[in-house]
Order: structure tokens, then sequence, then C-alpha cells
């Protein structure tokens, strides 16, 4: 159920309506566009956005769909129904050309995977296209339409007849025109001509009884005639009648082919039917990619889950102006079912609710929305809206009494599947008597389970979300420094309407706003002031936040690589001892068999005092040899550990760290800048972070951050936060040359590891894929990326890498 009547002219749908039919190729989809109805049949709109979304993955991606020769033959069709009808020789033409595009979408669809576009190999499974009959349209008009000589044996013994007359009369009318300009009857230069369908003479009207034949025109002067020679005349009676028999023919022959083709007339009325849906698909499928429009995850309940949406006919139009549009954040569940937005005006309360209204609409519709592909939609059954003046002079209404009709419409038939979107609820009337009316129904609303999206500025509305089940409150956010609204949407808090700010801010009387303020009586002022105050507070918060967030992630990726060095100091300690014992143990070898070899020899040479000495001496000269080689080997695995521990956890305790020097962490090669010393800790700046530090941990270099500059803390926070707040999660580089490509890649990619983010997305297209392979080969060499792969076919396959970063 939707109401009011003009529920599409309210919430901008007609002008949807208008650039869809601007997509159409043909009346057959403009058609279609008039037919869009609104659905609750889950599985109709499942079926219908489905279609959009595959035809929208093929012009993303896919080869050139057939796109021309959209003709809508079905009024022909349903004419030469009749018995005794023929089918005009120019939609002859029209018909083989629309069947040749309905053949060739259908071989199109044929090729693509069944399992990635089941929906589109749907629309083609009772399609068919008897090619028997392009086969006798073939047979009887060539390429350029012309009816065929040999479209039948009559018609060529005909034609043949035809040729043969004019030739003839040819050749005697120019031997007549010879001896006329021999003669001086003619000009010297002049040529037949036609009069009537006739070839003639042109003569001196002087000279004209020279030649017998008949006269069909004279010029304007009256001094050149046109004659007919009598000897042509009767060929060319002739050749009139072979012309009418031509004619005969070829409406007997395009008889027989409305005959042969009038038992399938159902038949192709069907596959003009089907091209129609196609090309009404197209237009919603290339509509999609003008808005940036996605197929949110739907589901059979009422919900609301939008992330990014954006009001479709305001992004065009921004577009245009190359002005950028603040996206909407929104979500309706069971719990949360009622958003009360408040905010200044002109803020753009109106606008979110009619970006709800609208793109509602639209997807149940079977229409793509501008959202975040992650974001849920549900279903409802009944969508109802209040917004703009109502007022009626032929129904003697006022503003609110058309108001308090739509909410008694509202409240009679509203129930726990209903979406209402109610604007600046509660004004056209005294405003104590206006709110505790709004209230009253508010309650009644909610009472009933029904979704609601509602703007207003009265203050019991606001309250009565902070302390209702189901209701809750969102506030359009208003800078506060510059006086200027953000078109931001926030939920949690009321908004202030900054009715005073603004009236200051245009240079309102200060003496007739000091008397509003105390007209006004200072528990509202105050009122006011607090949720300016809360706002701030909030925004701070949130600052705060997000800083400790960086702060945490930050000393965690310090702590994984410290872990990650001990880890290799120890295994490195394990591989020199392991290979220090290898070496002591072949020392001990070789001592034992010097001391064999030895006491052999000794025995051998039977104690000889002389050998034996030598032999000792000998002993004693290799034992100092292996002593000093154990010694050196020993030294040298110390002196391997000392070296390897100094590189990776020395820290120089004889320096003494003072705000402003530059140090690093042990384990660590970043540098950072010593901003504040409490006790034996530091607070330290790295890369726009704040991090408090243990003195013992860290060591004084006379290196400088390679991104070091002059400039205050907060200033560096400002920076990164508006970079954070400027960054898209995905790149689009299709178009681009491979050098320009890669260049924006690298600049995507080092900010989203500054940023610390987790994934990302680049849309490169498939085409032959050398952009897609060198972007790749780009992303191997990047240590910080933890894998890429292909985007989920669903969201366009290979055409678009996602990057998953460390």
């Amino acid at each position: 159920m939707i109401y009011p009547k003009n529920f599409e002219q309210k919430i901008g749908f007609s002008s949807i309506r208008e650039l869809l039919k601007d997509a159409c190729i043909s009346p057959l989809g403009e058609n279609f566009v008039d037919k869009i109805r609104f659905s609750s049949n889950f599985e109709l709109i499942k079926k219908l956005l489905s279609q959009v979304e595959e035809f929208r993955q093929i012009l993303l991606f896919g080869e050139q769909f057939p796109s021309q020769d959209y003709f809508d033959l079905r009024p022909e069709l349903k004419r030469i129904n009749i018995k005794g009808t023929f089918i005009e020789q120019e939609l002859l033409v029209d018909l083989r050309l629309s069947l040749n595009t309905i053949t060739n979408i259908i071989s199109y669809i044929k090729k693509l995977e069944i399992d990635e576009f089941p929906f589109l190999n749907e629309l083609i499974e009772n399609v068919i296209v008897d090619k028997n009959i392009l086969i006798k349209i073939n047979a009887i008009i060539d390429e350029r339409g012309g009816m065929r000589d040999n479209a039948s044996s009559k018609l060529q013994s005909i034609r043949s007849e035809l040729i043969s007359k004019q030739s003839t009369i040819d050749k005697k009318i120019n031997k007549t025109l010879l001896l006329a300009r021999k003669s001086g009857w003619a000009a010297e230069f002049v040529e037949p001509t036609i009069r009537n369908g006739r070839l003639v003479i042109p003569m001196h009207a002087a000279n004209k009884r020279m030649i017998k034949g008949f006269i069909h025109d004279e010029s304007s002067t009256g001094q050149t005639v046109y004659v007919e020679p009598a000897e042509v005349f009767e060929i060319n009676n002739d050749l009139r009648e072979l012309e009418n028999a031509e004619k005969r023919e070829i409406v007997k022959i395009l008889t027989d082919f409305t005959n042969f083709i009038r038992p399938n007339s159902e038949q192709l009325i069907s596959n003009y039917h089907f091209l129609g849906i196609i090309d009404f698909v197209r237009a919603k499928a290339k509509f999609a990619l003008q808005i940036e429009a996605n197929k949110p995850f739907l589901l059979n309940k009422p919900l609301i889950n939008w992330t990014n949406a954006k009001h479709p006919l305001l992004y065009l139009s921004h577009k245009e102006q190359k002005k950028p549009v603040v996206p909407l954040d929104i979500s309706l569940d069971d719990k949360n079912r009622i958003l009360i937005i408040s905010g200044p005006n002109a803020g753009g309360k109106s606008v979110c609710l009619k970006t709800v209204g609208l793109l509602q609409y639209m997807l149940q519709s079977g229409l793509l929305i501008p959202v975040k592909e992650d974001s849920s939609a549900g279903v409802f059954t009944k969508f109802f809206i209040d917004i703009g003046d109502e007022q009626s002079l032929e129904n003697d209404l006022s503003t609110y009494s058309s108001h308090l009709l739509n909410l008694k419409f509202f409240i009679n038939h509203s129930d726990n599947k209903s979406l209402i979107l109610i604007d600046e609820f509660g004004t056209g009337t005294e405003p104590q008597l206006g709110g505790a009316i709004a209230e009253a129904t508010l309650e009644k609303i909610n009472q009933k389970n029904s979704f609601a999206v509602i703007t207003t500025h009265y203050t019991n509305l606001k309250l009565m979300a902070g302390k209702t089940d189901g209701v809750f409150n969102g506030a359009m956010l208003f800078d506060t420094t510059t006086m200027t609204p953000l078109y931001k949407l926030r939920i949690g808090m009321p908004g202030s309407s900054f009715a005073f700010e603004i009236a200051k801010k245009i240079g309102f009387q200060k003496e007739v706003l000091s008397n509003a303020t105390k007209k006004t009586g200072k528990t509202q002022i105050d009122y006011d002031q607090a949720l300016q105050d809360l706002e701030v507070e909030k925004n701070k918060l949130k600052d705060g936040e997000t800083k400790q967030k960086m702060a945490d992630d930050f000393l965690s990726d310090m702590i994984d690589k410290y872990q990650k060095l001990k880890n290799e100091i120890e295994e490195k300690k394990e591989t020199l001892l392991q290979q220090a014992k290898n070496e002591a143990l072949e020392l001990i070898a070789n001592s034992n068999k010097l001391i064999e070899k030895t006491i052999r020899e000794i025995r051998e040479d039977q104690a000889d005092k002389e050998k034996t000495k030598k032999l000792r001496e000998n002993l004693r000269k290799e034992t100092e040899i292996i002593k000093a080689k154990k010694i050196t080997t020993k030294e040298k695995t110390k002196q391997k550990l000392r070296k390897k521990f100094r590189e990776k956890t020395s820290v120089e305790t004889d320096q003494i760290i003072k705000v402003g020097d530059f140090v690093s962490i042990e384990g660590q090669t970043s540098v950072c800048e010593v901003a504040e010393i409490i006790g034996k800790d530091a607070i330290i700046l790295s890369d726009s972070i704040s991090l408090r530090v243990s003195l013992s941990v860290l060591k004084k270099t006379l290196k400088k951050p390679a991104s070091y500059r002059k400039k205050s803390y907060s200033n560096i926070i400002n920076e990164l936060n508006q970079k954070m707040a400027n960054f898209n999660l995905s790149i689009d580089v299709r178009g681009k040359r491979a050098d320009e490509a890669l260049s924006l890649v690298t600049k995507y990619i080092d900010d989203a590891i500054l940023l610390n983010v987790r994934q990302v997305s680049i849309l490169h297209g498939k085409g032959d894929g050398v952009l897609r392979q060198l972007i790749r080969e780009y992303l191997s060499s990047v240590n910080e990326i933890k894998q890429y792969k292909d985007q989920h076919i669903e969201f366009g396959g290979h055409g678009i890498t996602l990057v998953s970063l460390k």
C-alpha cells in the first residue's frame, strides 16, 4: 500500500522514471519504465534486482552487448493478423534487423556462465526465433532493403522486360534528340528529362511541331517545351503497365510472406516483449552505473541498514557541478524502529528523509540503489509519507488539516511492516498543542511497531526518543566554528536548531536577539546549549578514541616486531652454540688422534730418548695450537652473540634522554621524538602517534625521522584525521595508462598502510589483463601486504583485486 497518490512526485521517483527512459534504446523499454510499480513480493524484488546486477556486471566487465535495431514491430504484427493484409516492405527491413538483434542477444547470454548469470539465462528460456523467417526475409529483400529480382520468377521476368523496354526507349529518345540538336530544334547541350513520369526532350517552343509527339509541359517563360516522341509513346505505355505489374507482384510476394509468418505472430510478439525487457534491464543497469548503485543484501523482513547512502538526484546534480555529496549511514531494525531527526534549518533533515523514501521505493521497484555493497535492506508492505504543503482550496483544507488527515490515515492503516516518513512533524499550528498531538501520534505509531523516519524541531519529541523503547534520536551535524551545516547524520543524540547562532552569523540585530533570549526562557536556552556542549564533547571523545586506537595499533605492531626480533636472536644463539659445540667435539677428536699417534710412534721406536723427546715436543706444540684454536673459536662465538645482541637489543644506558631528543626503541629502526618525560617514562611522537614508553627501552640517535617537520602535534593529528576522513576503501583505475595507474595505486597503498587500513579494493577492469598483472606484480613487492585475491564474482570477479594488509 502506498499513500498518498502523489507519493512518487513527493519523493522524486517521477524524475527517476524520466532518467530511465533516457537510458532506454527504444519505446519497447520505455513502455516497461512506465509500468514500474512498488512491490512487497520478496521473491519478485530479488529477481528484478538480480537481473539488473547481472547486467551491471556485463556493462562493467563484459564484451560489447548488442544495442542496435531495437524496433517495436508489435503494432504491425497485430495489424497483419487480419487475413488479406500484408507487411510493408520498409517494416520488413525493420523486422529482419530486430530479429537479428534478438538472435544475437540470445547467443550472447548463452555464452555467459549460467552459475554467474542465472537470472539473465532465465529470461531467454522460452525465447525462440524461427530461423526460417530470417531465411525467407533474406530471400525476398537484399542488404539495402530492396526487393530482390529473384524474389519470384514472375518478378524476375517483369523486371527483365522492364530493362529491355527502358533500353529501347533510351535508344529512340537519344536518336531523336541527336536529330533535334543537328537540326537546331533543341539546344546543343540539352539532355532528356522526366515529366509526368515520362522521358521527354526539351525543345525550342518555335520548333515544337518539328517532331511528332506529345507535349507534356513547358518552361515558366514558355520558350521551352517538353516533347515525348510518338515512336516511344506506346513503348512508355507498355513500361507503365510493366511497372504496375511489378507493384502487384511485390504485393503478392509480401502477402505470401505475411501468410507465412501469421501463424507465428504470437511468438514474434513474445520475442519483442523479450526485447523490451532486455532494453528495460539494460537501462536500469546503465542508470545504476550513473549513480554508483549496488545491490544490497536483501532480507525478507522490514529492515534498513545502509552505509554511504546517497540521494541519486542530488548526486547527479552535484556531479555536474563537481561538488561532493555527503553520504548517509542509517539503520532501522526491530529494536530501533523510529528515528527522530533534529538539527538546524537547511541542515539536511528533509534530504535525509527523502533519501530514505526514494531509495527504499527504488529498491522495491526493482532498481539498484546507491549504497555500499555490504549494506542490508528489507521489504516493507506499506509505505506512507507526509511531506510538503498539502493546502487545498478546492477541499477547504488548511496545511495543518491536511497533515492531520495524513496522520489519521497512518494510525488507521499502519502495522509492523509499515514505513512512515513525516517531515517537520507537528508544525502548522500552535507549537505547544501541535507538539502534544505529535507526541501522542508518535506513541500510537510506536505501539503498532511501525518503522518511521521523522524530522522535527520539537523538544518534547526529542525527549520522548531518549526514554521510549523503539524510538531513538539522530542529529544533523553543525560546525559550531564556522556556523555552517555539515549535512552528516549522527545517531544517538538529538540536535540543536542553532536558531540564535545562525541569526548572529547573518548579523541579526543584537537587541532583538537579546530580547528573544529573555522571552524564550533560561530553561530552553540551557537545554539547547547543553545539546551543543554534548555534541562538542562527543566529537572530542571520538577524536580521542581514534587517537587511542591508532596508538594501540602502533604499540601492538611494535610488540610484534620486538618479539619477532627476540625470537630471531634466540634462534641465532642456539645455532651459534651448536656450531661451537660441534667445533669443540671436532677439536677433542683431533687431540685424541694426535695423542694416540704419538704413543704409537714411541712404542715403535722402542723408547728412543731423542725420538721420544722430539715426539713430546711435537705433541706440546700441537696441543698449544689446538688450545689456541679452541679459545679463538669460543671467543668468536661469544663475539658473534655480543654483536648480534648489541645490534638488536642493546640500550645506551650512559646517555641522558631529554625532551626534544630523537630516540629509537630497542629492537626498532624507526626514529621518534621525545615530547615529554614523566618520571621513568617518556611520551614519544612517531608518525603522528603519541605513545608512552619506559626510558629504559629508548636510546638516543643522531638520525631524524624522514617525515620530520616542525609543526605542532595537534596539526599532525588534524592532518591525519583529514586524510582518514577522505580515504576511500576502493580506487578505480580503469581507462588509465599503465604508468599512471601504477602511480595512483602506489600512492593509494602507501596511504592505506599509513592509516592502518586492513582491506582495500582496486578496480582495474578485465580487458586483456595487462593492467591487472602489472598491479599485482607491484602488490607482490610490498611487504606490508598480507594477501591479494579476486573479488567475489558477484561483486566484480577478476575485474577487481581485493587487497588485505598486515
